[in-house]
């Protein structure tokens, strides 16, 4: 019940927050926010709730991109109407990409996820229908039954929104069956699979999953920029939006959030330390993790399962004790 209150309470703060600051500049931060936001709910369903280290997450985020921003610019498909076709590819994408790789575990899932983050990359940097290292210009803002969606303030609330209901569904996900089918997989795979739990396609399903909230964040992505190019799929924006998940907390969506947001302002209301910016901003975060190692709001269950733990071995310097307190 709080945890909904607090939701409840985060999408006002989110709606009315252009009644506030309502400059062009701050508009384009917030609603970088909120994309990023979107991005970082993605990945936790990967990492968080799955357990599956992906270093190149950004991948699905330029398909969804350039799929939407292609057919807007060639076959002049209003922004909104690509989602489905953004939805199709970016299921398509994570099978290729998935089917091969889920096979392997730990430091060698993520170098295989880098390395095709790197390969969708280079390939839209090359290709002329991507527009090469230029990119895709001129795409048409978005528009809703004839209504015009792109004007700052309004595009910001629509994002809003459909962010909202993103979160919503993934926590509502990782709540389901097969949400617990995938921490039962994270936190022991063997045993997972010994209790009748086909891992492979769980972890099919979790990276899929995660692919297409990465591909509608693209959307949104091209929709705020009218312009897409190679240089907004770095191996940098798969590796802040990985920083988000676990500086908020793996698995917990509320704490996911909170890390998105902190991860994608703090360097904005820094930006009056332009030459230190980036320095302070390292610093925090690493001050952040020390102090909340489990993150910014863990999930429940992790939290209790320290708390568990703490408790049976006691504090520093004094014995273990069992469940009746004995020594």
């Amino acid at each position: 019940m709080e945890s909904r209150w607090l939701g409840w309470a985060g999408l006002a703060v989110g709606l009315g927050a252009p009644l506030v600051i309502a400059t062009p500049y701050a508009l384009n931060i917030m609603t970088s926010a909120v994309i990023f936001v979107m991005l970082a709910v993605g990945l936790n369903i990967v990492v968080g709730y799955c357990g599956l280290l992906d270093l190149g997450f950004a991948a699905f985020f330029a398909v969804g991109a350039y799929t939407s921003g292609i057919l807007a610019n060639e076959l002049e498909i209003p922004l909104l109407a690509t989602v489905p076709a953004v939805i199709v590819v970016t299921v398509i994408a994570g099978i290729v990409i998935g089917a091969p790789t889920l096979r392997l575990r730990s430091d060698y899932l993520a170098i295989v996820t880098l390395g095709f983050g790197e390969i969708i990359r280079i390939v839209a940097n090359n290709l002329d229908i991507t527009g090469g290292p230029s990119g895709i210009y001129g795409i048409p803002g978005l528009s809703a039954f004839g209504v015009d969606l792109s004007e700052p303030v309004v595009f910001y609330w629509v994002t809003v929104l459909i962010v909202a209901l993103a979160v919503l569904f993934a926590a509502r996900l990782g709540r389901s069956r097969l949400g617990r089918a995938w921490r039962f997989v994270r936190e022991d795979e063997d045993a997972a699979e010994a209790s009748g739990i086909h891992t492979y396609q769980v972890k099919l399903s979790a990276y899929i999953a995660g692919a297409v909230w990465g591909g509608l964040a693209g959307v949104l992505f091209a929709g705020q920029l009218s312009a897409v190019s190679p240089a907004s799929f770095t191996f940098l924006q798969s590796a802040l939006v990985l920083m988000a998940v676990v500086l908020g907390g793996m698995g917990s969506t509320p704490g996911v959030v909170l890390g998105a947001v902190f991860i994608s302002l703090l360097p904005e209301l820094l930006r009056d330390f332009a030459d230190y910016r980036f320095f302070v901003f390292g610093v925090l975060l690493i001050v952040v993790m020390i102090v909340r190692p489990q993150g910014l709001w863990p999930h429940r269950s992790s939290e209790s399962a320290r708390t568990a733990a703490r408790s049976r071995t006691g504090p520093p310097g004094e014995p273990a004790t069992d469940s009746k307190g004995a020594s």
